[in-house]
């Protein structure tokens, strides 16, 4: 009998896995189901993501006439416009925590300060996402800081896998239930991060990783 092995799945894709959405399992089903790949679906991804990535506001009028197709075949493929802005969004998010995750080696409390900030920087530092954020403010924090688009449930997820992860190992002891610490760093990040929409103030890793330290300490 041939053993199967199976490969470790990466920071950003347990979170992909923590709230799937028909869109995600069209872009990537799982390999027990390959039929569930949608070729048109993942088309109008990738166009919708160059768009987003140029800096460019995605109108789902005007993708749908540059694939040659109607407005109601699109909906039908990628599903209403947040729906495909949240798969966008975090499809963008997925390699920086991947990235993240593996290229930082120190353990415990330092490690989840560490990747967290490295994520704030990212974000801080796109210019694309800045310009969404700019854009479309009450658009982008519904879909960021809300259950609604499933982002903040990924994220929150992902976080909570790095947090059990240190516990498990034993370098790393908290007072608190694991997905309450996870929440709760969760929503720093977004404090840090978006500060500029929800304070008024400007965003900085710098102090989110102050932020951090200080929930963290021993």
């Amino acid at each position: 009998m041939t053993e199967v092995i199976k490969v470790p799945l990466r920071l950003g894709d347990i979170g992909t896995r923590a709230a799937p959405t028909r869109l995600s399992l069209r872009l990537a089903p799982s390999a027990d189901d390959a039929s569930a790949a949608h070729p048109d679906a993942q088309r109008a991804f990738l166009r919708a993501r160059q768009l987003f990535i140029a800096g460019e506001r995605i109108d789902m009028g005007e993708l749908a006439a540059e694939l040659g197709v109607e407005r109601t075949s699109l909906f039908r493929w990628v599903g209403n416009r947040d729906e495909l802005l949240s798969e966008v969004l975090w499809s963008l998010a997925v390699p920086t925590l991947n990235h993240l995750d593996e290229s930082i080696t120190v353990r415990g409390a330092a490690r989840l300060a560490a990747v967290l900030t490295g994520f704030v920087e990212a974000l801080i530092a796109a210019d694309y996402f800045r310009t969404f954020l700019r854009r479309e403010p009450a658009r982008a924090l519904r879909l960021l800081t809300s259950n609604e688009s499933g982002m903040q449930l990924r994220f929150v997820a992902v976080v909570e896998v790095l947090v059990s992860t240190e516990t498990e190992a034993g370098y790393l002891d908290l007072p608190l239930p694991q997905h309450d610490v996870a929440s709760l760093l969760a929503r720093m990040v977004e404090s840090f991060s978006y500060s500029d929409l929800l304070t008024g103030e400007e965003p900085s890793a710098a102090r989110a990783r102050a932020a951090f330290d200080f929930v963290l300490r021993p």
